[in-house]
């Protein structure tokens, strides 16, 4: 009779843990072909194991073709000869990335994301909803959730914006391409210079000509965009400089856009929440008569990264032409985490979280700057910030390259990029020695001790640094 010592591992059933024992011994040798196995009954009883774990391994082997059935007779083993023990290497282990002790470049908000609320509201909607979860999606998105948002854009943006047109896709990369496809890859894309590098990036890789936007301390210059179609930017905050366009660049900008009628902006309005002195900057949204604005924005950044739920709002002739073109596609959100959206925005836990994490992240600014204030060598350190977003640039009056400078930083426990980084033409004169303190995911604590390592490292170079200003 077959004796094993089974063993149940977590989420594997016991049948298949008979299973591997009898295919084991059928594979060396030790039941050798043509031997009849035990009955169902018998093997249960003697293991002592229910008799559908027995017909579950049974009916693996079969299926694989370890042994046979003969009606009314039982269960052998086959001729295995050609059959040897596969023994695949173990894949290594995942490797993680480095911890960093201080970690300046995470640019995206992961704390104090509401779990309580957002479960309850789970809760309600699975009672609520039951099976219509499981219905098939529309193409824009529910219609809960974009009139949520619309709701949500009048009380704290000023947009009077209509439903209809507003478009619901798993994360700004998914809305991008669809861009893309709805105003076409013979256009020509222009982005911030400098700029968040993954637009650039995803633009190439959709395969459209991209150039770069120049800038000045009040924003893109439409002088520069004579060549480009559609102006990818970010008016309320832009990344990394951290400027505000203001209101007579933003109206010559739409001038642009309106010069010809294959012309658009995209308004990237990221972090317009996190604005921590005085309300947010009017969108450029609210500006545009002539439907050439198309206002895309996340709540990665305001909930959770791993939250892959953005929108965009199209003009109603472009919306008109994504219906007839792309309506096609099914919307990439799930129903469930729509529906569980829609009622975190209209029962106002959105607005209390927002107001709640703005006061979190204006402290921890503050906290970031007396740190910095205080450090070895603060009078080298110049804070340049618009009181807005969850970064801001650091200037040091160092003689060192960016590189090296950042390199220092980095033997001492901080991974911070350099201004510089983010262009990917010459790097004017008023870049250089620039840091870009991204603080949403910085562990506070360690700050002090790395700042004092960095100053150890530097103490005795003082041919490195400027005379103050």
């Amino acid at each position: 009779m077959l004796t094993y010592e089974l063993k149940k591992a977590p989420g594997q059933p016991l049948y298949e843990s008979l299973y591997r024992c009898i295919r084991e011994d059928i594979l060396s040798g030790k039941l050798a072909p043509g031997e009849k196995l035990p009955s169902k009954r018998a093997l249960a009883e003697h293991l002592e194991v229910s008799k559908i774990t027995v017909e579950g391994a049974y009916a693996q082997l079969l299926a694989e073709g370890f042994i046979r059935s003969v009606e009314k007779v039982g269960f052998f083993v086959e001729q295995t000869d050609h059959m040897q023990p596969i023994d695949l290497p173990k894949p290594p282990p995942p490797q993680e990335p480095p911890a960093w002790p201080v970690e300046l470049t995470s640019n995206a908000a992961a704390t104090g994301f509401p779990f309580t609320v957002w479960m309850r509201l789970q809760r309600q909607v699975m009672l609520d909803y039951g099976d219509r979860l499981l219905a098939p999606l529309p193409s824009q998105g529910y219609p809960e959730l974009r009139l949520a948002i619309a709701d949500h854009l009048a009380q704290f943006r000023n947009m009077a914006v209509d439903p209809g047109n507003i478009l619901i896709g798993a994360g700004t990369d998914f809305l991008y391409n669809l861009l893309l496809q709805l105003l076409g890859r013979d256009k020509v894309y222009a982005v911030e210079e400098p700029g968040y590098q993954k637009i650039r990036q995803i633009y190439n890789a959709g395969g459209v000509t991209c150039v770069s936007a120049p800038m000045d301390f009040d924003g893109v210059i439409p002088e520069g965009l004579d060549n480009a179609h559609v102006l990818h930017c970010s008016p309320s905050h832009h990344f990394p400089t951290g400027i505000v366009t203001p209101a007579r660049r933003r109206q010559q900008l739409l001038e642009w856009a309106s010069a010809r009628p294959d012309r658009y902006i995209i308004e990237d309005d990221y972090d317009s929440e996190f604005r921590f002195h005085a309300h947010p900057v009017p969108a450029l949204q609210t500006m545009d008569r002539e439907g050439r604005v198309i206002y895309v924005n996340t709540f990665s950044k305001t909930l959770a990264p791993s939250i892959r739920i953005s929108y965009m709002i199209l003009p109603p002739a472009l919306m008109a032409h994504y219906r007839n073109t792309l309506g096609f596609y099914s919307c990439t959100v799930p129903s469930f985490e729509q529906y569980t959206l829609a009622r975190f925005l209209s029962q106002g836990h959105f607005e209390k979280h927002i107001n709640r994490m703005r006061k979190f992240y204006h402290s921890r600014r503050n906290r970031v700057i007396d740190i910095l204030s205080s450090a070895p060598y603060a009078d080298k350190l110049t804070i340049l910030e618009q009181d807005a977003g969850l970064h801001f640039l650091l200037r040091v009056d160092t003689r060192l390259p960016d590189a090296a400078l950042t390199a220092l930083c980095e033997e001492s426990g901080i991974r911070i990029r350099s201004l510089g980084e983010y262009y990917t033409g010459p790097i004017p004169g008023w870049a250089e020695h620039c840091l870009v303190v991204n603080y949403s995911g910085l562990r506070e604590e360690n700050l002090p001790s790395a700042l004092e390592r960095l100053a150890h490292a530097l103490e005795n170079h003082p041919e490195l640094w400027y005379d103050v200003r």
